[in-house]
């Protein structure tokens, strides 16, 4: 569940970090829509990506309409 600002700030504990690997992010986008009462063409949104080193801060911002997404690394 994300927040009002739509962040997911509490996916990993305050003194945990990523380790070196390949990560997957499910958004349930049909579920969100539907409590809007909106049709939409994506039911999940599934974001893989790749840690290469120990970084304690990742910023994947999903772009979404009902009908299309965008997604990238953000700073």
């Amino acid at each position: 569940m994300t927040n009002p600002d739509g962040r997911a700030n509490n996916l990993m504990g305050p003194d945990e970090a990523l380790v070196p690997g390949n990560y997957r992010l499910t958004f349930e986008t049909g579920a969100y829509f539907a409590a809007q009462e909106i049709e939409c063409f994506f039911p999940q949104v599934i974001v893989s990506f790749v840690v290469n080193n120990d970084v304690r801060h990742y910023h994947v911002p999903l772009l979404l309409t009902p009908f299309g997404y965008s997604t990238y690394r953000g700073s």
